[in-house]
C-alpha cells in the first residue's frame, strides 16, 4: 500500500452564515495567532467539543466499549473554569527576525527593523512570529511586562538582536512570564525570564533596568541555550535581579517554582484538579498508604497528599525541579516525602528498589504520555491504584490501553498503532509532541 499526502493552503473568503455558538473573539490577534484556536466559539460549545474529542479517544484510542453499562458514570463530564482569560501563570514568546503579517495588511508594513518580532508563531511557522503587545491568557503585570519589553527591544542604541533560526544569528531567543503569588500580601509577583544564545549580561541590562521598575517584578533571569534548536531550557541560568523563584499556593501548601520547573498553568483550576486527584487515590486517612508520585515537577500534587499518607517518593527527570521539590518539602515542613532525579523513559530492573511497594502511583507525564518501560514496570508492580493525569488525551487513551488491556507484540503492535492513526487522523500531531 502507498500512501501519498498532499498540503494545500486555503483561505476563507466570507462567511455566508455563522456558526449558532459562534462569538466575536475579544482578542484582536485571535484569528491570525497560533496561541488560541476557539476564541470564536462559544465557551460551552468548546466544552461539549473538548469532552466530544476525549470520549472518542478512550473509545477508539483506548479500547474502551462505550456500549458497557458502566461507561457513562465513568465518563464524568468536564469540570468547567471560572475564569476564561488572564489564568496562565505561564506564557512564553518568542523573537524573531521574521515577523508574520496577514495577507490583507502586507501593503501597511514596511522593511527593515520593523521586520523585527516578539510574540507567537503563526499557525504552521516555526520561523515567522506574529507581534503580540498583550496576550488575554495571561496575567495583567506580565501585560505590563510585554509592553515594555516590546517598547524597547528594538532600540537600535541598545543593540539587540532576535536569533534567526535559519543562521542561527542573533541574541534574543524567548521571552518567558511567570506570575505567581506573595503568600503574605496575595499580591502577584513575576518572574521573568530571558532566553538567549550566549551570556552576555552587558547586553540585557537595559531591559533588566526597565521591567525592574514594575512593582509586581520581583525576580529576572537570564537562561543561556547556546544550542542552534530554539527551546527555552537553558544550560545554564543567572539571576539578573531579585530572587531565582516566584511563590504560589495551593491547597494551603506554599510552593516555589524557578524558572525551568513544571507547574500547573491554571493556578486556579490547579486547586480543583489536585482535590479531584486526592479523591481518585482513596485514601483510607489512617496515614499507612506509600505515594508513587512519578513525573512529579515541583512537588505539587505529591506533597498536597503528604500528610495523610505514610511516605511520598517522587521522581522527575528535570534537576531544578527537584531541587523545588525538596525545598517545597522543607519549606511547608513535610518530612514524608523523597524526590528523586531521574529520566522515567531510562528505568531499568532496579528501578523499583528505591522505593517499597506503593500502594496508589501517580503518573502525570508531559504530552508524550509514559515510556513503554515504564508501563511494563507498572503491569508488574500491580498497585491497587493509578491515577494518571493528562494534558494529552491522546497518548492518554494510548497508555491507559496499555495498562487496563495489558501489552500484547509491543513490537508489531506500535507500529501498526502508527500507521493506523496516520491513516485514519493526520492531525494526531496536533495532541502528541
Amino acid at each position: 500500500m502507498m500512501l501519498y499526502w498532499s498540503v494545500r493552503k486555503v483561505k476563507k473568503l466570507k462567511t455566508i452564515t455563522p456558526h449558532l455558538d459562534y462569538v466575536e473573539a475579544p482578542c484582536e490577534y485571535a484569528l491570525d495567532c497560533g496561541g488560541c484556536k476557539s476564541q470564536n466559539l462559544l465557551y460551552e460549545a468548546q466544552i461539549r467539543a473538548k469532552e466530544q474529542q476525549v470520549r472518542e479517544l478512550v473509545v477508539h484510542v483506548g479500547k474502551f466499549s462505550d456500549k458497557h453499562p458502566e461507561f457513562a458514570s465513568i465518563m464524568k463530564p468536564i469540570v468547567p473554569c471560572d475564569t476564561q482569560f488572564y489564568y496562565r501563570n505561564k506564557m512564553e514568546f518568542s523573537f524573531g527576525s521574521k515577523k508574520w503579517v496577514p495577507e490583507e495588511l502586507l501593503q501597511e508594513e514596511h522593511v527593515g527593523t520593523n521586520d523585527y518580532a516578539l510574540g507567537l508563531h503563526a499557525p504552521g511557522f516555526f520561523d515567522k512570529v506574529l507581534n503580540v503587545t498583550k496576550c488575554l491568557l495571561q496575567s495583567e503585570p506580565a501585560n505590563k511586562v510585554l509592553a515594555a519589553v516590546q517598547d524597547c527591544w528594538r532600540d537600535p542604541q541598545i543593540g539587540l538582536s532576535p536569533y534567526d533560526v535559519h543562521s542561527h544569528a542573533g541574541f534574543l531567543k524567548h521571552l518567558m512570564l511567570r506570575t505567581g503569588r506573595d503568600v503574605e500580601t496575595g499580591l502577584p509577583e513575576l518572574m521573568v525570564n530571558f532566553v538567549t544564545s550566549s551570556n552576555k549580561p552587558e547586553l540585557l541590562k537595559p531591559l533588566v533596568e526597565r521591567i525592574a521598575t514594575i512593582p509586581e517584578v520581583v525576580s529576572v533571569v537570564n537562561n543561556v541555550n547556546t544550542s542552534v534548536g530554539n527551546t527555552s531550557v537553558g544550560e545554564e541560568e543567572y539571576t539578573l535581579y531579585g530572587k531565582s523563584t516566584i511563590t504560589e499556593s495551593l491547597r494551603g501548601l506554599t510552593f516555589q517554582i524557578s524558572a525551568n520547573s513544571f507547574f500547573q498553568t491554571n493556578t486556579h483550576q490547579a486547586e480543583i484538579l489536585y482535590k479531584l486527584v486526592e479523591d481518585c487515590a482513596n485514601l483510607k486517612g489512617d496515614g499507612s498508604e506509600v505515594v508513587l508520585d512519578l513525573f512529579c515537577g515541583t512537588g505539587t500534587i505529591g506533597l498536597t497528599l503528604a500528610r495523610r499518607v505514610r511516605h511520598v517518593y517522587g521522581f522527575e527527570v528535570v534537576v531544578e525541579a527537584i531541587s523545588d521539590a525538596r525545598r517545597n518539602a522543607k519549606l511547608n515542613g513535610i518530612s514524608n516525602a523523597t524526590f528523586f532525579q531521574g529520566d522515567l523513559n531510562k528505568i531499568d530492573e532496579s528501578f523499583g528498589n528505591k522505593f517499597p511497594q506503593p500502594d496508589i502511583v501517580i503518573i502525570d507525564p508531559n504530552r508524550p504520555g509514559m515510556h513503554m518501560k515504564l508501563v511494563k514496570f507498572l503491569l508488574k508492580l500491580k498497585a491497587a491504584r493509578i491515577v494518571y493525569v493528562s494534558c494529552n488525551p491522546a497518548t492518554c487513551a494510548r497508555d491507559l490501553d496499555y495498562l487496563c488491556h495489558g501489552v500484547v507484540s509491543i513490537s508489531i503492535s506500535i507500529k501498526v498503532f502508527r500507521l493506523l492513526i496516520s491513516v485514519i487522523c493526520p492531525y494526531y500531531n496536533l495532541y502528541a509532541a
